[in-house]
């Protein structure tokens, strides 16, 4: 299972399970009063991405920083998330994923965050929902292509796309995501 993390200059993929922060939330109005420094953000998020898996403490105190640096910097939204998704607060994960999504509508990143929260919640329909629509973001991101059939197979949701995205794993996957596909594959041709 894969988590995205994202660095606004540096897109990386890391094994994880993270949550968000509900704790920042300003109103509009008090958000327009403070000035949005998205250079701040951006780097205290870096420094927050690189220590995610050997301090999360420290992590996440960077990232609230960076929040109130700019509430509205979307990858600090997802990598807060991940943090609570990695303690099980799924709700909070889902909270900060959601944030992200909607200032990040280019990014599938988000929405397979989002996805994994959801699943792992037990919202599964909401979860194949969201692992789509980064897919409709991203075509052909990888990362989407395997959530999505991953939780197809694993909750026997499987549709007329399902073949096609475990071809797709064969063909681009790791060694681990091609042996996965292909035993998928010939299960189906049982």
């Amino acid at each position: 299972m894969r988590i995205c993390v994202m660095n606004w200059c540096v897109l990386s993929v890391v094994l994880a399970l993270h949550a968000g922060c509900a704790s920042h939330r300003l109103t509009n109005q008090s958000q327009k009063s403070e000035v949005r420094n998205q250079q701040l953000a951006a780097e205290l998020t870096s420094q927050a991405t690189a220590i995610l898996g050997k301090d999360p403490v420290k992590a996440e105190q960077l990232l609230r920083l960076a929040l109130q640096a700019d509430l509205y910097y979307g990858p600090s939204h997802n990598n807060l998330g991940v943090l609570h998704l990695q303690r099980d607060e799924l709700y909070e994960a889902a909270e900060e994923f959601d944030w992200a999504r909607r200032l990040m509508p280019g990014h599938p990143d988000p929405r397979i965050n989002l996805g994994l929260a959801l699943e792992r919640g037990g919202k599964i329909d909401d979860a194949l929902e969201a692992y789509a629509s980064a897919l409709e973001v991203y075509s052909n991101h990888l990362p989407a292509i395997q959530a999505l059939a991953r939780c197809q197979v694993r909750h026997l949701q499987r549709d007329e796309q399902t073949e096609g995205f475990l071809t797709e794993i064969v063909y681009r996957g790791s060694p681990e995501w091609k042996r996965w596909a292909t035993t998928q594959l010939r299960e189906t041709e049982k």
